[in-house]
């Protein structure tokens, strides 16, 4: 069975003939365990079934300065702590989109990339990765506490900027979907450790409705929809499941019951995730890494619906002989 293969299979709710999963690492870590293993090209060889790529256009970050990234956008990154993604610097100061010039959606070079890519990935499961999808492209370009106060403030406005967003996303999607990928991975934190930033109430009104616009538009090209969407969400599982989203990440056990979410939602949501990176990988011995990592693969990979992956990608304080013991855990399972 080819990974593509086990993927659909696996969200079809199906069994096969192991659990399929996907491993990432930061900059940080990949640079880490590429010294521990002496071999650059390592992550080539973990057999991970998802591929992914963005349709972004070259020459679309551009360094302004040492360590601070420009995007399409216009919003400036400073990536001289965190590398992967960094702190922005917002474009929008006051609740109004005068003056500001979104990114073409529909600039052919974006695309360039992705028909290469579907080719090299034939055998793997491909998705389009959409990152900062809707609410973390919008703080970003009009800052996180300004935005949420603009919720309750300038409502109109939030209306406007993310529909603004919603629409560039739409063209992208559209278009990168006929050429021949699986999928979209949409990238949207909504949540921290104790619950959703902004609150359900105001997640239906802004976000629902738009997420469920773009996810309607991939179930139309019969593909899949995924979502990373990091801390405790799981009270709009419910809506998630209403508005057809497949797949849910990073799905921490930190802050749900992974057991107990994925009976409650078999056959309706799938879920990629669910080893610790704040506990268990950091902290834990090789012989409860082990451990813990054989009970999640077998007890949440019962059925399908299930792809067996860290919490989130792998941060640089983790041992890189635990992440040799999950390797070597879900690389052989039978």
């Amino acid at each position: 069975m080819e990974a593509r293969e086990r993927i659909l299979k696996t969200l079809d709710f199906q069994k096969t003939d192991f659990v399929p999963y996907h491993i990432d690492f930061t900059i940080p870590a990949r640079l880490k365990m590429a010294e521990y293993l002496g071999d650059l090209e390592f992550e080539k060889k973990l057999g991970n079934h998802l591929a992914f790529v963005k349709a972004i256009a070259p020459g679309a970050f551009q360094e302004v300065a040492p360590g601070f990234i420009r995007d399409e956008w216009g919003v400036v990154w400073n990536r001289t702590i965190d590398p992967d993604i960094g702190n922005p610097e917002p474009v929008l100061p006051h609740p109004s989109l005068s003056g500001y010039r979104f990114p073409d959606p529909d600039d052919p070079k974006r695309f360039l990339p992705i028909r290469p890519f579907v080719e090299e990935h034939q055998h793997r499961f491909k998705l389009l990765r959409q990152t900062y999808t809707l609410f973390e492209r919008a703080w970003s370009l009009r800052g996180m506490e300004a935005l949420l106060s603009d919720f309750i403030m300038n409502p109109d406005f939030v209306e406007d900027l993310l529909d603004h967003i919603t629409a560039f996303n739409l063209r992208v999607i559209d278009k990168a979907l006929e050429m021949g990928l699986d999928g979209v991975h949409f990238g949207d934190d909504w949540g921290w450790q104790k619950g959703l930033i902004m609150g359900a109430k105001w997640w239906r009104k802004f976000i629902k409705p738009r997420m469920a616009e773009m996810i309607a538009l991939v179930k139309k090209k019969s593909k899949k929809a995924f979502l990373h969407c990091c801390g405790k969400v799981e009270e709009i599982f419910p809506d998630l499941v209403e508005i057809g989203l497949d797949v849910f990440n990073p799905f921490q056990p930190e802050v749900m019951n992974i057991f107990g979410l994925k009976k409650a939602y078999h056959g309706k949501l799938s879920f990629w995730g669910g080893i610790s990176i704040q506990r268990l990988l950091p902290f834990g011995t090789r012989e409860e890494v082990r451990q813990e990592v054989k009970k999640i693969s077998q007890e949440l990979g019962e059925g399908g619906g299930y792809i067996a992956a860290p919490s989130h990608a792998l941060p640089r304080d983790i041992p890189c002989e635990n992440i040799l013991v999950m390797l070597e855990v879900i690389q052989n399972q039978n």
